[in-house]
């Protein structure tokens, strides 16, 4: 790999003075730099050969306000029930050290806990709900009830049928149960059975994981690519691979925890830049390149830029072409996440790259995983050979885990030769289209009825705001009662004053389904 730190000195104000025409035309709003209604839009031009249009719309401030009264309320209400407990008024239901312990020095502080037993618990019983069916359109529930406000459940034996299913990443409709479509898997579940029991360095290498390899490439567009058994661990395990002492990761602030972990791991010095915010990576990448690393001022050994194709609690869709006008500018790399994006964006399931455009040479590094829009389990990387074929060596995934199981293989490629049409028909291309026919639709239909959703137009992921602590178990108990599934998300995984209920749409629902939902 070339020295991305060898950067050409260029005219560093052409790209702000390119942003400043736009924002005196009206067309372009400096995203991620001012709250409220940020509708960013690029007509047809040097970067952007479509209009790019998201919404984050800011609440009123009595929202905000009652809001924090809420959490306010709660945390009050917290200490006084943790007095009652401490002085024998209400049980302790929670885990207590022994008394041989009581001089030992805690192994966590106690107030780390103190959201999770007060407030977490009373609406508990909207996560971890077991599904009992595959989790398609619709899927089926086993009802539980509590009988201790959310410490404990039992099973009723009854199960919730035919529940929407507005949760679950299958984007596609490719996680599906039909014998025809999952012939290919079984045959090869009987060839190979379910696991391989050794690593991609050993013995876990099969004929399976070749051709899967090679038709991602093809699918991507790319020389090589290698496939991973997790989706997390491609990415945590894999950085680390690429970037370490003396290196520079400049990361979304917004970026999934495995892109976190895994730039943890590798000992870089880590910078973060506002969400999908250009003016701030330019003044990061301006910086690095002028004063070096701390101390020695030497030139980083690399610099690399971590972002997401669509982020999965935004709903927003990276801004491709600027981040690679900007790495190519300052010779700095690109890592893109498309766990999200692959399959779901682009007008044949290709991801972002296709979605604006561009080529996939253009990104150094492309990531994805298979289990969202493919149905199955697992990740991949792709692109140049020398990068794969270093991978091959020095990653701790190819090294320590497990190879992804030959069914699971079989799942996705039977899903990969669908999208390019390889099983001789065009299911795949009407999935995508009908995909984007859903999202449109869903997204137009909320708007219409006056909720506040985020993210980009073209985004599966719809991030409807609930704001008050209050609403986030209340709305998903009342959509349940509807026969819906919904997920809902809150403080400390959202900020404090934007919790949220999250849909993700699938072209396997119905327009009637989505007409159900948006009604409920």
């Amino acid at each position: 790999m070339a020295n991305p730190s060898a950067v050409c000195n260029g005219h560093l104000h052409h790209h702000h003075q390119k942003q400043n025409n736009l924002l005196k035309s009206g067309i372009y709003k400096k995203n991620g730099i001012t709250k409220g209604m940020k509708k960013n839009g690029i007509s047809n031009g040097t970067l952007y050969k479509k209009t790019f249009i998201e919404h984050f719309e800011q609440a009123p401030m009595y929202v905000a306000v009652l809001t924090f009264l809420g959490f306010g309320v709660g945390t009050i209400f917290g200490y006084l029930r943790d007095f009652m407990r401490a002085w024998g008024l209400e049980k302790r239901n929670i885990a207590a050290e022994r008394e041989q312990q009581k001089d030992f020095v805690p192994l966590y502080q106690d107030f780390e806990n103190f959201y999770t037993r007060n407030l977490y618990m009373r609406i508990r019983d909207n996560w971890n709900r077991p599904i009992c069916s595959v989790p398609g359109p619709q899927f089926d529930l086993m009802e539980r009830v509590t009988d201790d406000y959310n410490w404990t459940f039992r099973f009723t034996g009854r199960t919730i049928k035919n529940v929407i299913n507005m949760g679950s990443y299958n984007y596609l409709g490719f996680a599906e149960t039909d014998v025809n479509a999952l012939k290919t898997v079984t045959i090869e579940l009987q060839k190979y059975g379910t696991g391989v029991c050794s690593t991609r360095q050993e013995m876990g290498t099969l004929d399976k994981h070749v051709e899967l390899e090679k038709l991602v490439a093809k699918f991507l567009g790319v020389e090589d690519a290698m496939v991973f058994g997790m989706g997390f661990a491609t990415n945590s395990m894999n950085i680390p691979a690429l970037v370490g002492k003396g290196c520079l990761i400049l990361s979304d602030e917004l970026n999934h925890t495995s892109l976190v972990l895994g730039a943890r791991l590798s000992g870089a010095t880590i910078r973060i830049f506002k969400h999908n915010n250009m003016q701030s990576l330019e003044q990061l990448l301006r910086d690095a390149i002028i004063y070096g690393q701390p101390r020695s001022r030497r030139a980083w050994r690399k610099i690399i830029i971590l972002v997401e194709g669509i982020y999965s609690m935004e709903g927003s869709i990276v801004r491709l072409p600027e981040i690679v006008s900007l790495k190519t500018k300052y010779k700095a790399y690109l890592y893109l996440d498309e766990a999200h994006s692959i399959g779901a964006v682009g007008a044949t399931g290709r991801g972002v790259v296709e979605y604006f455009g561009m080529s996939p040479d253009d990104v150094d590094v492309l990531m994805g995983t298979f289990t969202k829009s493919f149905g199955a389990a697992g990740g991949y990387i792709a692109g140049k050979k020398d990068l794969v074929d270093f991978l091959r060596t020095h990653s701790h995934s190819a090294v320590y885990a497990t190879s992804m199981c030959p069914p699971v293989a079989e799942q996705i490629i039977r899903a990969m030769k669908c999208l390019m049409g390889l099983d001789g028909t065009t299911q795949g291309l009407q999935r995508v289209r009908q995909l984007g026919k859903n999202t449109r639709y869903f997204r137009r239909r909320l708007h219409e009825m006056g909720f506040i959703i985020y993210g980009n137009d073209d985004s599966p992921v719809v991030p409807l705001l609930l704001y008050m602590p209050g609403k986030i178990g209340a709305f998903a108990r009342r959509m349940l009662e509807k026969n819906i599934g919904v997920v809902v998300v809150g403080f400390p995984a959202t900020p404090i004053t934007e919790s949220r209920a999250r849909f993700c749409v699938s072209a396997a629902h119905t327009r009637e389904m989505l007409d159900t939902v948006s009604t409920a």
